[in-house]
């Protein structure tokens, strides 16, 4: 299971990016630096939620997220 980032930002943005990916059958994985700091007792600076998908649906992913955000 290769997975690779395939976005970052704030939670607001992340949301819907995250949707649409999801619409198309695409499963994203979630990394959210700002939960795991906030646990840890340190702070955050700009954009800490990351998503990943696996290697094979990157491309598609990437479309679809480029798409979205223009």
């Amino acid at each position: 299971m290769a997975l690779v980032k395939v976005y970052s930002g704030s939670e607001i943005e992340v949301t819907p990016v995250k949707a649409v990916l999801e619409e198309a059958g695409i499963n994203p994985v979630v990394k959210n630096n700002v939960q795991s700091a906030t646990l840890a007792g340190f702070g955050t600076f700009g954009q800490a939620i990351e998503l990943y998908v696996e290697a094979y649906e990157a491309d598609k992913a990437k479309t679809l997220i480029t798409n979205y955000t223009k």
